[in-house]
């Protein structure tokens, strides 16, 4: 028998990603969904099956138990992370008690393998360069609560028999992005033929198109490296070069206003992943 997959956060913008990598490796995943949202998966093939939730980070043991029953891997995706909100968000605290819960109950069921999804913003930043050596120092409830997650599961997981890997992302863009993010936003202003307003856009950041994210995550997953891993790029190009690369697709970088936003004093001038 094939192992079974647990992904959490199937709808989101890096869930579906997961998703469609795994199935288009023939795997077989039980996928978890807020109520509601089960119809996104009728007729595809190899979803075993769907449970629904009203908040999958206040279910109790019970629930876990079940859900991973038979379950070989999990990938964990799902998180508060509305734009605009989740960085400073109260919820973040919801999001870590639940999902310390929720690999407690996989090791209690037998679940081989927890990959759960980090952020580059548990790292201190100041550094700029950013390895999985790079000291923790997380600046936003976010990346404290993503931090707190995997230092207590980094700990007790392995004792338990579990494998644990952590995958931080950096900074991504691609399908079914969010239209308040930074690339949607350029891409629609200027399909509009509208002034997109920046910041100076001296910046580097270290972007990644969601797609190879997930596969990246997905590799994670399917291998045996445990601890801390960066799905990242590698290279920062500066938000500027960014911008003026998506423009060139209208030929229109005369509706970059760079310096039409004001910029964010506490904004790190660069961050960048070492694979």
């Amino acid at each position: 028998m094939s192992k079974l997959y647990l992904l959490t956060g199937a709808t989101g913008f890096v869930g579906r990603q997961v998703l469609q990598q795994l199935l288009d490796q023939g795997a077989s995943v039980r996928v978890i969904v807020r109520r509601g949202k089960e119809h996104m998966f009728e007729g595809q093939k190899n979803i075993e099956s769907v449970v629904s939730t009203d908040d999958l980070f206040a279910e109790p043991p019970s629930f876990w138990n079940s859900v991973c029953d038979g379950i070989d891997t999990i990938i964990h995706v799902a998180w508060y992370v509305e734009p605009e909100k989740y960085l400073t968000a109260p919820e973040n605290l919801d999001c870590l008690i639940g999902t310390i819960n929720f690999a407690k109950a996989a090791a209690a069921m037998g679940v081989r393998r927890f990959v759960g999804i980090g952020t580059c913003f548990e790292y201190d930043l100041k550094g700029g360069v950013l390895s999985t050596e790079t000291k923790l120092k997380p600046g936003s409830p976010y990346g404290a609560s993503k931090a707190a997650a995997f230092i207590a599961l980094n700990a007790s997981l392995p004792g338990l028999g579990v494998e644990l890997a952590w995958c931080r992302l950096f900074f991504l863009f691609g399908q079914d992005e969010d239209p308040r993010r930074l690339v949607s936003y350029i891409r629609d202003m200027l399909s509009k033929g509208e002034v997109a307003n920046l910041t100076s856009g001296e910046q580097q950041r270290d972007y990644l198109d969601v797609v190879e994210a997930a596969r990246m995550i997905v590799l994670t997953a399917d291998g045996d490296t445990q601890g801390p891993v960066n799905i990242c790029s590698g290279v920062a190009p500066t938000v500027r070069q960014l911008a003026e690369k998506l423009a060139d697709e209208y030929g229109r970088r005369d509706l970059l206003n760079f310096g039409g936003r004001a910029p964010n004093p506490i904004d790190p001038p660069r961050i960048v992943g070492v694979k």
